[in-house]
């Protein structure tokens, strides 16, 4: 089976196609540089950008796979969560798509894309597992019952941890997307960092918290002489990052040895950051758990993950009707 996959939540544009759910025949992704000025996703800019990209993006996709259109058996499209400009771009392509092809259509949540980002490269992750599911708009802890089956631990309750990087990267004078570039200058620090506070929330507590943190690095950051911040920005950089990366990784294995899970997967675009994915490795190991992570163009936003997990749902007879419509706040746990 051959399904297309299309993803326009935010500002990555991609279209990608995949065989029975596993091997990427193409997996072509635009990312839009036109926020880098703004220090965010302009919303209006985003969708724009959508509609100049989205279909040469769908005639590279097929030729890199080299399929045509009318061998496609099966149209996977992000309908939520995300900005509802960008989403309506991308269904309206998909529904336009499977009404002119007669094929089946089916609307998928952004956050189960990233976790079926998984299952591409690891068929041998079988459910039930933990997943940390940690980008620049989310990051929420889930027990993964089964494919399909998802119950959400955690969640964000303020900054996501993307959200926070690049916050604080702006307050260091760093370049944007933040998560990169705290990432790079942090390993500049050959102390253990400026001690920043860790927020764990109320006992037993999976949500996550990181405005708190953010403040707490402004505070501090506005402290300091231009001279003194220039100095020790590499170890303000490495502090924030251990901040964040302590909670992240305390509360996936509180949530595994709790479920008495053996398996913990991480996705979305800070599954790159080198930090997490260094000691959530060496924690996972002390506690004989499993770790998997998937390859970084995985990670990040794009339509590899969406096609997989629409593969899942058409493979099980599922499909959507042509009003499928845009679900910005989509929970993972709510059905469309």
């Amino acid at each position: 089976m051959l399904v297309l996959g299309i993803e326009t939540s935010c500002d990555e544009t991609a279209v990608a196609v995949i065989e029975d759910g596993q091997k990427i025949l193409s997996n072509v992704v635009f990312s839009q540089w036109v926020h880098k000025k703004y220090w965010g996703v302009v919303p209006e800019l985003a969708s724009r950008e959508h509609i100049k990209s989205i279909l040469p993006l769908l005639k590279a996709s097929l030729e890199e796979a080299k399929v045509s259109l009318n061998k496609i058996d099966g149209i996977a499209v992000t309908c939520g969560p995300g900005l509802v400009g960008s989403l309506l771009i991308g269904l309206c392509v998909a529904k336009g798509l499977s009404y002119s092809l007669k094929k089946p259509l089916i609307g998928i949540n952004h956050l189960e894309g990233h976790i079926f980002s998984n299952f591409i490269e690891h068929p041998e992750l079988f459910p039930p597992f933990v997943c940390l599911v940690v980008s620049g708009g989310h990051s929420t802890l889930v027990h993964v019952k089964d494919k399909g089956d998802y119950r959400v631990l955690g969640r964000t309750r303020d900054d996501a941890p993307g959200e926070a990087f690049d916050k604080v990267a702006r307050i260091l004078d760093l370049e944007y997307p933040g998560g990169p570039s705290i990432d790079r200058i942090a390993q500049k620090c050959e102390s253990g960092g400026v001690r920043f506070p860790r927020a764990f929330l109320e006992e037993g507590s999976f949500d996550f918290s990181f405005s708190g943190l953010k403040t707490a690095v402004a505070i501090y950051v506005s402290k300091l002489s231009p001279q003194e911040r220039e100095k020790q920005r590499d170890c303000i950089a490495k502090g924030f990052q251990e901040a964040i990366v302590d909670v992240l990784v305390d509360k996936s294995l509180k949530a595994a040895l709790e479920l008495k899970v053996n398996q913990i997967a991480i996705a979305g675009g800070v599954a790159n950051n080198s930090r997490l994915r260094q000691k959530l490795s060496l924690e996972a190991i002390k506690e004989g758990l499993e770790l998997y992570i998937p390859s970084p163009v995985l990670c990040t936003d794009n339509a590899a993950m969406i096609a997989a997990a629409g593969y899942f749902h058409l493979h099980n007879g599922e499909n959507s009707p042509l009003d499928l419509n845009a679900y910005p706040h989509l929970s993972l746990e709510q059905k469309v």
